[in-house]
């Protein structure tokens, strides 16, 4: 199937575990280089440029033509605030996406629905002066089409959603995006819900709305969204926040105790290790020097508890 494979390129890898990328590279007969594209990275893939697996760069640049988008933060007891917004904005002929982490109720969960908000939003925005549309993972493939393709052609102003339009959404003349329960979302999440507007000339807005009790991550999350809109600072605090996860295995989160060093902190310094590490292995590959013979030694020791293979 990939007899030929020697380039790979991965578009928006973030939503691709560590498992996925590996079956694609045990089908190809040699390694491929490979490419991979983010506007947000997870920890886990920012923490692997500090292991020598990926180099980087930066697109630090809004496409010619867009603005800035504007984000901010509000309680819930300031939803009617919101919906006044909202409604300003499509008498101007704008279009607004509101989106909900839940389809469903949960027992567990105590915060906004999508079916719920749904009939909330219908409320403020009666028709047929204004026409929603609704999207979620559990419709079929037709109707979720359908709806999204009436929102596109702005048949309608509202587009109600769960994340399922996280990416591959591109509609310029929608310039809200307001994010129900907010603080139920991670940042990559959050950053890549907001690049849906301010696609467009106009001037575009993502309104994080959430409980009035939030706990010290989500209220750093959501302070986090209001002040930067750079994808690269925000994956660093998500690294920061979550932890790299398990770079010899699977996990894409967690805490990393490293004894000595903080991946995020210490960037710099590891870095130097990284080049450090580099230069050993093209100089004396076997370890074969005097001054090297202590390293071989312990990676000889450790060689039958660490899952080389496995590290992403």
């Amino acid at each position: 199937m990939f007899k030929n494979l020697g380039f790979a390129v991965i578009d928006e890898q973030h939503r691709f575990g560590v498992a996925q990328r590996a079956r694609l590279w045990e089908k190809a007969p040699t390694p491929p280089h490979i490419l991979v594209m983010t506007a947000t990275p997870i920890p886990r893939t920012l923490a692997m440029t500090a292991y020598g697996d990926l180099d980087y760069s930066i697109i630090d640049e809004l496409p010619p033509g867009r603005k800035p988008i504007t984000t901010v933060h509000r309680y819930e007891n300031k939803r009617s605030q919101v919906m006044d917004f909202i409604r300003s904005e499509i008498d101007l002929g704008r279009q607004i996406y509101i989106i909900f982490p839940l389809i469903e109720e949960s027992d567990k969960l105590d915060y906004e629905n999508l079916m719920k908000g749904y009939e909330n939003v219908k409320a403020y925005f009666p028709e047929p002066k204004y026409w929603i549309s609704m999207v979620h993972g559990r419709q079929k493939a037709d109707q979720k089409e359908m709806n999204m393709k009436r929102f596109v052609e702005h048949d309608t102003q509202i587009m109600v959603s769960t994340t399922v339009i996280e990416v591959g959404v591109n509609v310029p003349n929608a310039s809200v995006m307001v994010i129900e329960s907010a603080e139920k979302f991670g940042l990559s999440q959050l950053h890549q819900l907001r690049g849906r507007v301010g696609r467009g000339a106009e001037k575009s807005y993502c309104i994080l709305i959430t409980g009035s009790a939030l706990g010290k991550d989500a209220r750093e999350r959501i302070r986090i969204m209001t002040t930067t809109s750079n994808g690269f600072e925000i994956a660093e605090k998500d690294l920061e926040l979550r932890g790299p996860g398990d770079i010899e295995g699977t996990r894409q989160s967690g805490e990393l105790n490293f004894r000595l060093a903080s991946i995020v902190q210490d960037r710099a310094v590891l870095d130097i290790a990284r080049q450090l590490a580099a230069e050993l292995v093209e100089n004396d590959p076997e370890l074969l020097s005097a001054e090297n013979l202590q390293l071989k030694r312990f990676l000889e020791q450790e060689k039958g508890g660490i899952a080389w293979s496995k590290i992403s």
